[in-house]
């Protein structure tokens, strides 16, 4: 990727119009109207489109947002300076658009992207015949970009679900959303490539490649197979002037469901976590473990009483396989884990000094309910002026030691003044073993004093909290 090309989500503003893309390349392939291909014929023998539009198209949805987003203003951050600035000085009201997709017109539910919805205070979705209806964020999921909405579910419809683990290179696919604000703009195109990363780094990715047309706009729009059923979910393209050029990507419909279910059954994701710090097979690395091919993934540590751990998985076994499913790399692997739920169980082939074995680990869990992540000041004012998460709660194992995080200390705050640093890894209060949020929580509410035992760097210090 060159330096002025650049990955842009397809997040766009209103306007009202109905368009058709057909490429040469499908009406050539849909010629022989003796084929199955004969339902794409109208009564003049031409090649559409049409009835399958006007089959899937009511199930797509423009959706308007307005919000607030905090703005990075120092004067704001000072005290003196605050007195004289307005309540909003922080604050930049926005108005912008994207696509959604009916998905369940019984409850009401809507598929978009995560970025779509962000900061949203409002949310308005008008339907194909021009009805607006209010929406509410049901949940939301940055790492896979998916977020489910919910509106009032008076004659809606819906698009059926595919299966995008059948999906292959080379099929035709629409892409349908609001460009551009042009509502219910229909393009078409090929599979152009399956199973892309590095889009998002910090997500989980396993997008499908297309060349159908997707601009800004269109994200969170539906990519459609030609049997009419849901594929993907339009999210993000590559362009170097924020046009489309033929590579746009969706995130598969089997990887939104599964976020979907998660979201609607408790509200957010909960993900698996093996608790295993990896490394992608290099050949160097291949060579070094007599390794015959560079597929999967290296473990380079295992976190402490984790699933890994309990698991008997050592540093330097190479994971080739997740429930019989290969991997192919450190992505992969984290594509995988990320995607099941604490709790499950998973069959992981590994290389071992040259043999191959399967152990059965069950998972832990990445990110705690929301009720973990309060902050230990909400029960005790000296913890006042620092962030604390469980360790894995942010993709770090910190060193394989497992406990609580202080990603940051404000200077001069009470958490500061008794000792406590950034990078701290709390691992014992008063003695006793800590290793989440609401663990720690528990034994401050009813202590007299807080001593924390804390991992830095690699020595152990005590910190008199109270």
């Amino acid at each position: 990727m060159n330096s002025r090309t650049r990955v842009r989500t397809t997040r766009g503003s209103s306007v009202v119009s109905l368009s058709v893309a057909v490429s040469l390349a499908t009406a050539a392939v849909l010629a022989p109207a003796t084929s199955a291909f004969g339902q794409f014929f109208g009564s003049s023998g031409q090649p559409t489109l049409a009835p399958l539009i006007e089959e899937v198209g009511p199930a797509v949805v423009n959706i308007s947002v307005s919000g607030s987003v905090t703005i990075r203003n120092p004067l704001v951050q000072d005290p003196f300076f605050r007195r004289f600035l307005p309540p909003e000085a922080g604050q930049r009201k926005f108005k912008s658009a994207g696509s959604g997709v009916i998905v369940d017109a019984a409850e009401g539910y809507i598929l978009t992207n995560h970025h779509v919805v962000e900061n949203a205070d409002e949310i308005t979705v008008t339907l194909i015949d021009n009805r607006s209806l209010d929406a509410s964020v049901v949940g939301s999921d940055p790492g896979t970009d998916i977020a489910v909405l919910k509106v009032d579910p008076d004659g809606l419809t819906e698009m059926p679900l595919g299966d995008s683990e059948t999906v292959r290179v080379g099929d035709f696919v629409l892409a349908i959303g609001n460009p551009f604000g042009l509502e219910h703009t229909v393009t078409s195109g090929i599979v152009s490539g399956l199973g892309r990363t590095g889009i998002n780094p910090e997500g989980y990715e396993d997008f499908i490649q297309t060349d159908a047309s997707i601009n800004p706009g269109n994200s969170g729009g539906a990519l459609v197979s030609f049997n009419g059923e849901l594929v993907g979910i339009n999210s993000a393209i590559l362009s170097g002037n924020g046009g489309n050029i033929g590579i746009g990507f969706a995130i598969p419909v089997n990887m939104a469901r599964s976020v979907m279910d998660q979201i609607i059954s408790f509200g957010s994701v909960r993900r698996g976590l093996l608790g295993v710090n990896i490394a992608t097979i290099t050949p160097e690395i291949a060579e070094s473990y007599s390794l015959d091919t560079t597929s999967g993934a290296l473990i380079t540590l295992v976190a402490d009483d984790s699933a890994a751990e309990n698991a008997e998985l050592l540093i330097g076994d190479v994971i080739v396989t997740v429930d019989a499913e290969p991997i192919e790399g450190a992505e992969s692997l984290r594509n995988a884990i990320g995607l099941l739920r604490p709790g499950d169980s998973v069959e992981v082939g590994i290389i071992r000094e040259g043999s191959a074995q399967t152990v059965t680990a069950i998972l832990g869990e990445a990110n705690p309910p929301a009720d973990e992540q309060q902050q230990l000041s909400s029960v005790d004012p000296v913890f006042e002026g620092a962030e604390i998460v469980t360790s894995d709660e942010r993709g770090r194992n910190s060193n394989g030691v497992a406990g609580l995080l202080v990603t940051q200390v404000q200077s001069g705050s009470p958490a500061a003044l008794r000792g406590l640093r950034g990078n701290d890894i709390i691992t014992h209060i008063n003695r006793q073993r800590t290793r989440s949020v609401s663990e720690a929580i528990d034994i401050i509410e009813s202590a007299r004093s807080v001593i924390l035992q804390v991992q830095r760097g690699n020595r152990s210090a005590l910190v008199l909290m109270r």
